[in-house]
């Protein structure tokens, strides 16, 4: 199971091949990871499909719409080939349709990498991960959880405030300027309220010994196991296979030059 990997390592096996992916310009090899991406999402991770369409499915629609402005704006560099159709004044080349089809392919890999770590990482494990594996700082591990936990709390006080204000008849001015009074109302409550959190939250800490020192114990200890290292080898590793494909048939293209 995909949930079991260790966050580092899986953060890592997502991030090495984005940024690698960025650098292909050909539609073979995006693609085919795409491809690889969902069979490793849907029987690896076993995340619902339905759940994970409502998510992706916006991102498909703005994938599109970055590959048909990249066709009709391309740059001369990139614009080779023969006319296949013109829109507007726009002329439509070979060169500019591979490349607006390689850069939605490569964004909707993003995407997919993306909703995998999301999907199968827990927060907190992925925070103590990054804490013990890759020695981030425990001050700021900790006010990042603080935080993203206060992000529920921060809702539910907003509609507090929201509630309370049209029981006691507060009405928005129309216009620019009573939009922004309505977010000052909204804002010296939440941010006083932040504020006294995160207060309390500190003193707990320091009264609990919390001293923000690297070298301390762990309750719960994140490990790297063989099966970690075999997780990120395999989606480095099978994005340089499918490399190599696109090389041998001619199709790979490094930052626009066909090799």
């Amino acid at each position: 199971m995909i949930a079991s990997i260790n966050p580092s390592i899986k953060a890592f096996s997502v991030l090495i091949p984005g940024v690698l992916l960025g650098l292909h310009y050909d539609i073979f090899t995006p693609l085919l990871y795409l491809l690889l991406v969902l069979v490793i999402t849907f029987f690896g991770a076993r995340i619902p499909i339905i759940k994970w369409l409502k998510v992706f499915t916006p991102f498909l629609f703005i994938a599109l719409g970055f590959g048909w402005m990249t066709m009709l704006y391309t740059s001369n560099e990139f614009t080779s080939g023969e006319v296949l159709f013109s829109v507007w004044k726009f002329d439509v080349t070979e060169g500019s349709l591979i490349t607006g089809i390689s850069l939605a392919l490569r964004s909707l890999c993003f995407v997919a990498l993306s909703l995998l770590f999301i999907f199968t990482t827990d927060s907190t494990k992925f925070m103590l991960s990054l804490m013990q594996q890759c020695k981030l700082p425990p001050k700021i591990t900790y006010g990042i959880l603080a935080g993203y936990r206060f992000l529920p709390t921060f809702q539910q006080e907003f509609q507090i405030i929201k509630q309370a204000h049209r029981i006691r008849g507060v009405s928005r001015t129309p216009g620019f300027g009573g939009k922004l009074q309505q977010i000052k109302r909204y804002a010296i409550p939440l941010l006083a309220n932040g504020i006294r959190k995160a207060e309390r939250v500190a003193i707990a800490m320091e009264s609990k010994g919390f001293t923000g020192d690297t070298e301390r114990t762990y309750y719960h200890e994140m490990k790297i196991s063989i099966r970690d290292w075999l997780f990120l080898s395999m989606m480095i590793g099978a994005l340089f296979i499918i490399a190599s494909l696109s090389y041998l048939f001619g199709y790979l293209s490094i930052l626009g030059h066909k090799l």
